[in-house]
């Protein structure tokens, strides 16, 4: 569990202006900008989500590329990763304990196309003939 002083409130906008709050880390930038919601303080981010998620779409795109190279591509590819939203360093990917995680799942709808299908004779003989 998440020791409450350890977290802040942050401000985020979309880019038509929308605004919402996201229980963050502290900021440990003390130049970000506070504004008053109510009573309460809150540190406003730095970029907009939009802004931030921009930087998440190179990383996903690489992954799934590199999946879909695969010599025998999967017909689903399903690819999951957590975010933490921070009010000064953006986005970060999310990490449990050290290591970030992606979640990979792979599915062949088609048997034969699966790479655990075990090759019958007939496709063995025809392929070590090439």
């Amino acid at each position: 569990m998440r020791n409450s002083s350890d977290q802040s409130l942050a401000e985020f906008t979309l880019e038509d202006g929308t605004t919402f709050l996201v229980e963050v880390p502290l900021p440990k930038d003390p130049t970000i900008q506070k504004v008053s919601r109510g009573g309460r303080t809150i540190a406003k981010a730095k970029q907009s989500l939009d802004v931030l998620l921009e930087k998440v779409n190179p990383v996903a795109s690489t992954v799934l590329s590199k999946l879909r190279g695969l010599n025998t591509p999967a017909d689903e590819v399903e690819v999951k990763f957590g975010l933490q939203l921070s009010a000064d360093a953006g986005v970060v990917f999310a990490s449990a304990g050290s290591d970030v995680t992606f979640e990979i799942t792979l599915k062949w709808q088609n048997p034969n196309n699966s790479p655990d299908t075990p090759l019958t004779a007939d496709e063995s003989v025809a392929d070590e003939s090439l």
